[in-house]
Parts: structure tokens; sequence; C-alpha cells
């Protein structure tokens, strides 16, 4: 999936961005995730896909654990 966005402004080193069309959901980066150069008023696209493997991983690491906190009594 891929958000729109407008740069709306940037506060003590966080950018806002407003999610296109609506503009009526904010979201808050750190500006020092932006691409080099970006201003107020800029439309910037987000990317957001789901990392499968990933998430596969961290579900195993969890199951993992939570196995050896059932062992232990």
């Amino acid at each position: 999936m891929t958000l729109k966005t407008t740069l709306d402004r940037i506060e003590n080193k966080i950018a806002v961005l407003l999610v296109r069309p609506e503009e009526t959901t904010k979201i808050s980066i750190p500006l020092s995730l932006l691409p080099e150069g970006s201003k107020e008023g800029d439309i910037l696209n987000i990317d957001i896909t789901k990392d499968m493997q990933e998430t596969e991983q961290a579900k195993e690491k969890v199951s993992s654990l939570l196995d050896k906190l059932k062992n232990k009594k």
C-alpha cells in the first residue's frame, strides 16, 4: 500500500505529514527519515508492506520464550 502525504509542517525535527486526499489523518515521524531537502508543502509517498518472514520469526521467538517460561515451573 502506498500513502500519498503532504508535508504539513516541521516542529522540533519532527515532520508532520497529512494523508491525502482528505488530509485529516496525521503522521508524525523524525525529519531525518524524509528524503534530503524535503520541505513544507512537498508531496511524499510512504510505502507500507508487511514483512512476512520477519513477522514469522518474531512469532517463533515469542513462542519459544513463552515455552521456556512455562517449563520453569
